[in-house]
């Protein structure tokens, strides 16, 4: 596992071009805000993305090497980055403490190349982001992974509840029937 900083940013490019959906996403949807990220849908998701690692003093992210290829992806940072996840029209974490939105971390999402999927890659990838969590001087991890049985095709990029689990994250809300906060205190 490697954090993803402006040096491996043509590593990420190959392994999110190898898919539509993070092709035109480039993990902005917590981010951007809603006409911004449907907007840079062709290309503007990229550089915005490709700016904020330049800028950023903290990885924006990690990414899983097979072979010296990527295959995996997990984004992680200060809660606080993604203002999608925790802004006033945001459920899911509506709860939460905003005096940790600096000091907690987020998981907002993971990709895994095709041919690569069911291989434990993202749950080392979860591994990776809580020791880097740690690392940082986190005082807690979260995500907020779909609620065991309910699968979905749309939305398994959040991770499932029984990967978060196995990693030692517990659950602290359930604010929807298919999502649930889970966090692991560092």
């Amino acid at each position: 596992m490697q954090p993803v900083t402006a040096e491996r940013l043509d590593d990420l490019a190959d392994l999110f071009e190898s898919h539509g959906t993070t092709r035109g996403c480039w993990c902005m949807y917590f981010i951007a805000d809603r006409s911004a990220y449907g907007a840079g849908w062709r290309g503007g998701n990229r550089r915005a993305f490709e700016q904020l690692a330049v800028a950023s003093a903290e990885p924006v992210g990690l990414l899983a090497y097979e072979d010296g290829r990527p295959v995996g992806w997990c984004a992680i940072g200060p809660r606080s980055r993604y203002p999608r996840a925790i802004g006033p029209r945001a459920r899911v974490l509506r709860d939460r403490d905003p005096a940790e939105d600096d000091t907690a971390w987020l998981v907002p999402c993971f990709f895994v190349r095709a041919g690569h999927r069911g291989h434990g890659i993202t749950r080392a990838l979860l591994e990776a982001a809580v020791a880097l969590a740690q690392e940082r001087g986190a005082v807690a991890i979260e995500g907020f992974p779909r609620a065991e049985g309910k699968p979905s095709v749309t939305d398994g990029y959040l991770g499932s509840e029984g990967l978060f689990a196995t990693c030692g994250f517990e659950p602290v809300a359930r604010p929807t029937p298919v999502r649930v906060v889970m966090r692991r205190p560092l």
